[in-house]
């Protein structure tokens, strides 16, 4: 047993002489694998990033909150057809006043002005001298906050009088706290800002949203009375297409204690349906959607964008492991002699196999670590320069080497067999 375990030692030793005294060669050889597997490891690493980021966003919104809105994106995921889409009214926030009164299960509804996208508001916040790059504008009622799991870092949210006299109040993201009081140590409760061209006193500031502290955008907002957001702002209407417009309102609804989700769901979409004058062989003209369904939607889209990322890495792998074939088909015919003259002195057909499988998966194993060691700086250095959100687990190492060390031993299998195969006295002949 020690000397079989001896034997392998030795062979792996003269495997990594082969791979040392060839650098040029053996460093065009590991190329492609490192390109592939630098490939897996940074893609993965954003890749990851970011789903934990959008995964603790989606989370932030109440696992029983339903939104309902003139469409959403899972429309577009499931391939409905635009131009249907844009034929669908706009929500108003008349449709929020009439659930609310006709309801029986809904213990919140809260009118959402703003948000993202055509027709939303976005404006600089000021504070003395500092200033915030152009932010979203959201106008809501005071229970927007009963539909969210977003932390305060300071303060309050505004009541229920604020709203009805449209006071100028706001909630600010942490974006704008962090540029404008933070740097300076200063409490912002109570003092004013502006938001666009009026004064807002600050009643309360939110903490981060995104997950484990990562920030890719989801606090560039303020929160205002939708009264107030009205008389400033309007009711923005942007013309999407001859006889389509949009208005960026959503409606917000929690479930009272004890009703279900899909209860809820029943009685919103049968007032919602009256209100539109849908006949029942009609279908619905409006969306609904729940922090379940938005998670099974991204979990749809990871999965997708992970296959894509390893079917294109498997091609640059694959481009390598051609390589490392033709490499090693060459490294055999060259060294013919010396197989010749291993084979003359005992060296068994298993021990010259076992050598050029050893340096093909030495050479992909290298190629292996350093494509880890450059996708790990890359994912680091988008994160650094950018802020965007990365993840390193430990298995995307482990992938990666166990790609790597297999792509040297599938494709170093044929020169391998072949050089096992050599007879010995047509191999000490070789020229």
């Amino acid at each position: 047993m020690a000397l079989r375990l001896a034997l392998v030692w030795e062979v792996i030793g003269m495997a990594f002489d082969t791979v040392r005294t060839n650098k040029l060669r053996s460093a065009l050889t590991v190329l492609g694998v490192v390109i592939g597997i630098t490939s897996i490891v940074g893609m993965t690493a954003m890749i990851r990033g970011f789903d934990q980021s959008l995964r603790g966003l989606i989370q932030q919104l109440g696992p029983n909150t339903i939104i309902v809105s003139r469409f959403s994106v899972a429309n577009f995921v499931n391939g409905d057809e635009v131009k249907e889409l844009l034929k669908r009214p706009n929500l108003t926030i008349s449709d929020g006043r009439a659930i609310e009164d006709q309801a029986t299960t809904l213990k919140t509804v809260d009118v959402q002005l703003g948000g993202g996208g055509p027709g939303s508001v976005m404006q600089r916040v000021f504070y003395r001298d500092l200033r915030t790059k152009p932010i979203i504008v959201f106008g809501t009622t005071e229970k927007f906050q009963d539909g969210n799991n977003i932390p305060f870092l300071a303060g309050r949210f505004f009541n229920g009088t604020e709203v009805q006299y449209r006071k100028n109040v706001v909630v600010i993201g942490n974006t704008a706290y962090k540029l404008l009081f933070e740097p300076s140590g200063i409490d912002p409760i109570g003092k004013t800002v502006r938001v666009g061209p009026e004064r807002f006193e600050v009643v309360g500031v939110y903490d981060k949203r995104a997950a484990g502290g990562i920030n890719i955008g989801a606090d560039d907002f303020v929160v205002i009375p939708y009264t107030t957001y009205q008389r400033i702002f309007g009711l923005r209407v942007v013309r999407i297409m001859r006889n389509a417009t949009l208005m960026p309102i959503a409606i917000m609804l929690v479930p009272r204690e004890g009703v279900s989700v899909a209860a809820a769901m029943t009685d919103i979409e049968r007032i919602m349906r009256s209100r539109h004058g849908l006949k029942l062989d009609q279908p619905n003209d409006f969306e609904m959607v729940t922090q379940d369904q938005f998670l099974k939607l991204w979990d749809r889209i990871s999965r997708a964008t992970f296959f894509a990322l390893v079917v294109i890495s498997s091609i640059a792998l694959m481009v390598g492991g051609i390589g490392v074939m033709a490499i090693m088909s060459i490294t055999v015919t060259e060294r013919t002699r010396e197989i010749g003259v291993r084979k003359a002195l005992g060296a068994r057909r298993a021990e010259i196999l076992f050598q050029f499988l050893m340096e093909a998966a030495f050479l992909t194993s290298l190629g292996g670590i350093l494509g880890i060691a450059f996708g790990g700086a890359i994912g680091w250095a988008v994160h650094l320069l950018s802020g965007f959100p990365i993840s390193l687990p430990w298995w995307s190492f482990a992938m990666g080497l166990g790609f790597s060390a297999s792509v040297g031993i599938f494709f170093g299998m044929y020169p391998a067999f072949k050089a096992s195969r050599l007879d010995p006295i047509e191999a000490l002949r070789y020229e």
